[in-house]
């Protein structure tokens, strides 16, 4: 690939656009919230979705973690009336990378490989993911040439202005984070803490917005209302719903719903943060959510 070509690919696409979706689905609501938007969204075209592995109080392991993710997909499928999807849905790794040359095997990394191969630098297949980075990376290291086909829009890490990189995507598998920032691909990264963090709604905002419009619409707003109240307890409460905005990325056309900057790719280091070297490949990390108007455009795409 040219440089040129390169930098270009680090730019919002013109739709209609080909993309694909990893997603640790259960591990949260807002991955709910995100698969929901692309799949309805007009400009986009899902190819396929891939169930990331994740380990927390929702799961007892990266492997059941994966697995709940892959029934949520059907789940929200289902409830968008779309259940012929379920053929582009695959599960994913099993487990994390053991270290940065082993891949995991899953039918995920299998199908990105052999789809990534029909495209190109001119038309690069859009890879969102918004968990552990594992099925990516496993392609990556599977065949190494699908980075010049695929440009990958992760929400992974914090901002560089953080005092750490401990995030749970980035945490859960760094060797997989280490594969992905320096295979060479062109990278979008959204940091978590320090820029998508401003990213959050709140109860009276999805009851107006959301409320009664479809049975996804009732889903999402009864899911998110409960998990906050469960933790909140009576309290004020916000809620983050961090995973759309890689999605919204792809349909950031004029900088409608955030901003970036062009810069060297970072080094995740295993001890929690960055290492910074200024003869890397580049990379475009976003600075900024414009708040009101992507939430604007996730409540009118997902009442459709």
């Amino acid at each position: 690939m040219t440089e040129q070509q390169y930098l270009k690919n680090l730019n919002v696409p013109e739709g209609p656009i080909d993309c694909v979706l990893d997603t640790d689905t259960y591990n949260e609501i807002d991955d709910q919230f995100a698969l929901s938007f692309m799949m309805k969204h007009d400009k986009l075209n899902v190819r396929a979705l891939y169930a990331a592995p994740f380990f927390n109080n929702n799961s007892t392991s990266p492997e059941d973690g994966m697995e709940k993710s892959y029934d949520e997909i059907l789940n929200l499928l289902s409830l968008m009336g779309t259940p012929e999807k379920k053929s582009i849905t695959f599960r994913g790794s099993r487990t994390y990378l053991p270290d940065e040359k082993t891949p995991v095997p899953s039918p995920a990394a299998d199908h990105l490989c052999d789809l990534a191969e029909t495209y190109s630098p001119e038309h690069p297949l859009y890879v969102v993911a918004i968990g552990a980075i594992t099925n990516i990376a496993s392609a990556l290291l599977y065949n190494p040439k699908i980075a010049e086909n695929i440009v990958i829009v992760w929400l992974g890490g914090h901002d560089k202005s953080w005092p750490d990189t401990k995030e749970f995507n980035m945490v859960q598998d760094i060797a997989a984070a280490r594969v992905v920032f320096g295979c060479g691909a062109p990278v979008v990264q959204l940091p978590c803490m320090g820029v998508v963090s401003a990213f959050y709604t709140t109860k009276p905002e999805l009851e107006y917005w959301l409320r009664g419009k479809n049975a996804l619409c009732d889903y999402l707003c009864d899911h998110t209302i409960a998990e906050a109240e469960s933790y909140a307890k009576g309290r004020v409460w916000s809620r983050v719903i961090w995973d759309v905005t890689a999605a919204a990325w792809l349909v950031n056309d004029g900088q409608r719903f955030m901003t970036s900057v062009l810069e060297p790719a970072p080094i995740p280091e295993y001890d929690g943060y960055y290492a910074f070297t200024q003869n890397r490949h580049m990379i475009r990390r976003v600075t900024h959510i414009n708040r009101d108007a992507l939430f604007g455009e996730l409540f009118r795409v997902l009442a459709l």
